[in-house]
C-alpha cells in the first residue's frame, strides 16, 4: 500500500494479549520494587511497584512463586480477573505479606496500557520525495517524530473504526496535523464475524491525489477482510 500510493503506510493491528509464563518480583530499594512479567513468547516487562512496609526477600520469591504456579498460561486480563476475585473472597493460599505484594503488583499491573498502539509504520522515506519537503523540512521532521511516537497517530486511526468505507482527516482538520500538513486515510477492517478489529490507511501531504488513494486505501482494507474470514 505504501509502495502504491507513495505514501507511508499504517496498520493498526489486532491487540494480542500473549499467554503468561512467569511473574516474579525484585526489590530496587526500601519501599520500592520491580514487578516482572515474562509472557511465553518470551517478550518480558517491568514495572516499578510500591513495596507494602517490611516485605522481605523470601514474600518476593513466595508471591512470585505462587503467581507463576497460579496463573502462568493466562492472559493478563484472565490473571487480574481471578486473582482479584480470590483477593475478595479471601481465597488466596498465601499469608498476609504476600498477598499485600499480590495486592500490589495486581494494581500495577492493571494500569498496565493495554490500549497501547500496536502500530505498523512502513514507507516513511516516501514522505521525504514530495517536492515540498525539501522546502520546509521542519514540517517532514514533525510528521515523521509524530510517526515515531505512534500514540497519536493510532488514536486517530481508532477513529476510523466506525466507518463504513476509507476516512479522510486532512491536515487543517485535525489538530495532531496541523503543523506538518498532512492528511490520513484510513478504512476499517473485519474478522469472520464481521467485527472491526484493524485499521489500515495511509499518511502523506495534504495535496495527495484523493481520488487515486481513497479507492486504493478502501480496497486494501476490503482485502484484508476477505482474508481473515477464510
Amino acid at each position: 500500500l505504501s509502495g502504491l500510493s507513495s505514501c507511508a503506510g499504517l496498520v493498526l493491528v489486532p491487540k494480542r494479549e500473549p499467554l503468561l509464563k512467569q511473574f516474579s518480583f525484585v526489590k530496587l530499594s526500601e519501599g520500592q520494587g520491580l514487578a516482572i512479567l515474562v509472557s511465553q513468547d518470551g517478550v518480558v516487562e517491568n514495572r516499578v511497584l510500591d513495596l507494602p512496609p517490611g516485605v522481605s526477600e523470601s514474600v518476593l520469591v513466595e508471591a512470585g512463586n505462587y503467581l507463576t504456579a497460579r496463573y502462568g498460561g493466562k492472559t493478563l486480563s484472565e490473571a487480574l480477573a481471578t486473582v482479584g476475585g480470590e483477593i475478595s473472597a479471601g481465597e488466596l493460599a498465601i499469608d498476609k505479606a504476600s498477598e499485600a505484594l499480590v495486592k500490589a503488583g495486581m494494581v500495577t499491573w492493571s494500569r498496565d496500557p493495554s490500549d497501547r498502539p500496536v502500530l505498523i509504520v512502513r514507507g516513511q522515506a516516501n514522505l521525504l520525495q514530495d517536492n515540498s519537503a525539501l522546502e520546509d523540512l521542519d514540517r517532514v521532521r514533525s510528521l515523521l517524530d509524530e510517526l515515531e511516537g505512534k500514540q497519536e497517530i493510532a488514536r486517530l486511526l481508532d477513529n476510523a473504526r466506525d466507518a463504513e468505507a476509507a476516512k479522510i482527516f486532512i491536515g487543517a482538520e485535525n489538530k495532531l496535523f496541523s503543523l506538518s500538513g498532512s492528511s490520513v486515510i484510513a478504512a476499517p477492517y473485519k474478522d469472520s464475524d464481521g467485527q472491526v478489529v484493524g485499521v489500515v490507511g495511509v499518511i502523506g501531504p495534504t495535496r495527495l491525489n484523493y481520488a487515486r488513494v481513497v479507492p486504493m486505501v478502501d480496497f486494501t482494507a476490503q482485502t484484508l477482510s476477505r482474508l481473515l474470514t477464510k
